[in-house]
């Protein structure tokens, strides 16, 4: 297994996409996503693992997050993160598994749809769906906005983090959450462009139509991770989703909620190497 590289891909407007990488370059290339307010941090774990089950792994960071360049424009639609999906994915040869959380998911769903096998191979959608709890939306929103100053110390930020999650055990060691905050004149802001939640709320909401025609063109495998305490996906998301795609899978990942990957990693490593291991692809080259 060769060692995690840090690369980055160029996509439409000058944007420069930081990505991790990891694994033989000729093997099946998997592409993971994640989550709005994230970075490609969420995936250290995952990343790991895929890599060392032989698949070459990417995790990006998404336009406007982490180390990746933001809008100039202030744009985060699902045109501009689809067009950047695309660029990376025909970079890297095509073909790609995609997993994606949350915004990750959406982006991956439309991405498959709209483009078809030879781009996105087989699709896993974390928490997410073509339809999500408006509740649980506003709640991730309500808190994204909040302390648009920032925070005095990662600690601070630490006690935010803490007061959302009420049913998620603080971590001991604050490494993970120091990935998602970027150091300005002494304070900590969160590592994503404020305009992302402008632009992308909107334009997400407009594009429901788009999202079920999507999930309707859709014949790869698609596995849905649902997190048991999610308040952003609930029963009657996931028969809606199931109904536009009769052949998706399902695996549920107990005691997580919204930020499974994070909550339940081992959990949600098992579910999704399970799928891979159902649908195999051959290695490319």
């Amino acid at each position: 297994m060769t060692e995690r590289k840090t690369l980055t891909f160029d996509a439409p407007g000058g944007i420069k996409i930081a990505v991790d990488a990891m694994g033989q370059k000729d093997a099946q290339s998997i592409l993971l996503l994640h989550g709005g307010g994230q970075t490609r941090g969420s995936w250290r774990d995952t990343i790991d693992a895929l890599a060392g089950l032989g698949y070459r792994a990417y995790s990006l960071d998404l336009r406007g997050h982490g180390e990746t360049s933001r809008s100039p424009d202030g744009e985060y639609t699902p045109d501009v993160f689809v067009g950047d999906l695309v660029d990376v994915i025909r970079q890297i040869g095509g073909g790609a598994i995609v997993i994606g959380a949350s915004l990750g998911g959406i982006i991956g769903l439309l991405t498959a749809g709209e483009y078809g096998p030879s781009v996105v191979t087989a699709l896993v959608m974390v928490d997410v769906a073509a339809r999500t709890n408006p509740y649980g939306v506003s709640r991730i929103q309500g808190f994204m906005r909040a302390h648009p100053s920032g925070f005095a110390s990662v600690k601070e930020a630490a006690d935010a983090v803490a007061a959302f999650a009420i049913d998620r055990p603080r971590p001991k060691n604050t490494k993970g959450l120091e990935r998602n905050l970027l150091k300005v004149d002494g304070r900590y802001y969160w590592h994503w462009d404020p305009q992302f939640l402008e632009s992308w709320h909107p334009s997400h909401c407009a594009a429901a139509g788009r999202l079920e025609s999507a999930a309707r063109a859709l014949t790869i495998p698609v596995l849905l991770v649902h997190a048991a305490h999610s308040d952003v996906l609930g029963e009657d998301e996931i028969e809606h989703l199931h109904a536009l795609i009769p052949h998706l899978e399902y695996a549920r990942v107990e005691q997580a909620s919204h930020m499974v990957v994070g909550d339940r990693n081992s959990d949600f490593n098992r579910a999704i190497v399970k799928f891979l291991a159902a649908h195999p692809s051959p290695a490319k080259g």
